[in-house]
């Protein structure tokens, strides 16, 4: 049973190089997908967003590279890469791109 795919195995990798910024526009590169957990590399272009929506699962999301805006309920937030932040199950989240940026959201239902 194949459990990741799009993705390397045994093999060191720098998960940003995995997904590439394309002007204008949001990549993302689905590596597990299934009932339990999603786990998604996204790159967006500067001024790129999510709006406002809600999901059934905790999602946490890492930045990789650039600078996120992140919106969770009523708090505001800014991460850079390395930062983390975890957005609880029904509870509406928008991400905004503040310049070009990367990061892995796991969602884990």
């Amino acid at each position: 049973m194949k459990l990741f795919k799009n993705i390397e195995k045994s093999k060191a990798l720098k998960l940003s190089d995995l997904v590439q910024y394309q002007e204008g526009q949001i990549v993302s590169k689905t590596l597990v997908q299934n009932a339990s957990v999603s786990i998604t590399l996204f790159a967006f272009d500067k001024a790129e967003e999510i709006s406002s929506h809600a999901s059934h699962g905790d999602a946490m999301l890492t930045v990789l590279d650039g600078k996120a805006g992140i919106t969770v309920g009523e708090s505001k937030s800014v991460l850079s890469a390395g930062e983390t932040i975890v957005m609880p199950a029904d509870i509406p989240h928008a991400v905004y791109a503040e310049e070009q940026m990367k990061f892995l959201l796991t969602v884990v239902f």
